[in-house]
């Protein structure tokens, strides 16, 4: 990262600050992925039983690491649906332009 496009933040997270070196970019994504887990937090804790902050974290972790595992798989189904596509293209246009 060059020095001049990085910026140090504090972001809170379960309640304790965090000090970080971010690009100058991300930091509007970073500050909502930090809002998302508060939230997320918050919503657990009136929810479960819980002995701290840990558990409330581990819970959130494993709902999200889910949620990308899933948008992961979806999106090479996709990719995978897309390549057979253009293949098709491609094998109709090679057989129109070979006729003429």
């Amino acid at each position: 990262m060059n020095e001049v496009d990085e910026i140090k933040i504090n972001v809170v997270i379960a309640e304790r600050s965090y000090r970080l070196t971010i690009k100058k970019a991300d930091e509007e994504k970073v500050m909502k992925a930090a809002e998302v887990l508060n939230e997320r937090v918050k919503s657990y804790k009136k929810v479960y039983d819980y002995r701290d902050y840990q558990d409330l974290l581990s819970m959130v972790c494993l709902q999200l690491a889910t949620l990308n595992v899933k948008y992961e798989s979806d999106a090479a189904y996709k990719d995978q649906y897309l390549e057979q596509k253009l293949d098709d293209i491609s094998v109709l246009l090679s057989e129109n332009i070979d006729s003429k």
